[in-house]
């Protein structure tokens, strides 16, 4: 029988979460068997589509069995999609709510399937984390995913849903990395404006931002602003064992949300669909967890609170 090749395509390498995703992939594939190519997109949809149709288009002896990737564009590339089932590929998408796949689903007999979190209660989490650590109303800096980016609204939509209503939130724009979060939040703080502005936690939506956030705020000038505003609790999102988790334990971050990785578990399942023949559930959630728990930052936050006297 000849030995399934999968393609594996990523937003990009810089971002802590997507180097986790590549790992479980590799680990999943040696594991099970089967030969994946890993792609990176660089956060660039107009890439990422081109390097997949590239894929589809090859002779028949080197085209993939499947093809699993998260989507960098707003659309998950429906045409793209559409491309690969006519070819007999089967199509996996990650983190992503997709519209245009149950139509795909009743065209095409190949596994076509999405494996996502619930970007929304991600969000709802992090709107719990900051009412834990903000009972009593404050001002956060939000560091969010790009404008078009749909995991990224529903992050945010999310935290306004339970975050306190006396919490204000001012949201700036960065692309899932630490060096953009860094030149977002650099650039902020050169505004007349933030330097007046009192903050009382930073929440990125993940925690690559969430340390970019942290290193631009290193910069500042004034040492007492500086120590004021590296004083306040920084949350991020993913919470990967190495470097999310490791950060809270390091006290780099207060807090972060254990995002489970989604490749090795799209190769497994892509893996058994193509041996059987079946077609998994159109969409597989994935749970996420408060990292440390709601009840533990809270704790937290008393015993801050004692420790200064406020």
């Amino acid at each position: 029988m000849k030995k399934l090749k999968f393609v594996v395509s990523l937003t990009t390498r810089d971002n802590d979460y997507q180097q986790e995703q590549a790992s479980s992939a590799v680990e999943t594939a040696a594991r099970l068997g089967v030969d994946i190519e890993l792609v990176y997109a660089e956060n660039d949809a107009v890439l990422q589509s081109q390097q997949l149709l590239k894929f589809i288009q090859s002779n028949s002896e080197s085209r993939p069995a499947g093809i699993i990737f998260e989507p960098v564009g707003a659309t998950a590339m429906p045409q793209v999609a559409r491309a690969a089932a006519a070819a007999g590929i089967g199509w996996v998408v990650l983190n992503r709510d997709v519209e245009y796949l149950a139509d795909l689903r009743r065209s095409f007999k190949v596994p076509i399937f999405s494996i996502t979190s619930d970007h929304e209660e991600i969000g709802r989490i992090q709107g719990k984390q900051i009412a834990a650590l903000l009972p009593k109303g404050g001002s956060v800096l939000l560091v969010q995913g790009p404008a078009e980016n749909l995991a990224a609204k529903q992050r945010a939509t999310g935290m306004q849903e339970s975050k306190p209503g006396s919490v204000q939130v001012k949201a700036i724009k960065a692309n899932w990395t630490e060096a953009s979060a860094h030149k977002a939040v650099s650039s902020w703080l050169k505004l007349a404006t933030s330097q007046q502005t009192v903050l009382d936690a930073v929440a990125a939506q993940d925690d690559s931002m969430a340390l970019g956030a942290r290193k631009a705020f290193q910069e500042i000038h004034d040492s007492a602003l500086r120590d004021q505003w590296l004083a306040v609790p920084f949350l991020g999102i993913d919470g990967m064992p190495k470097t999310g988790q490791a950060d809270v334990r390091r006290g780099l971050l207060t807090a972060t949300i254990i995002v489970p990785t989604n490749t090795g578990t799209g190769i497994e399942m892509l893996a058994r669909a193509l041996s059987a023949g079946v077609n998994p559930l159109e969409k597989t959630l994935t749970s996420a967890k408060s990292f440390p728990s709601i009840e533990d930052l809270a704790k937290i936050r008393s015993q801050r609170t004692k420790a200064t006297g406020a």
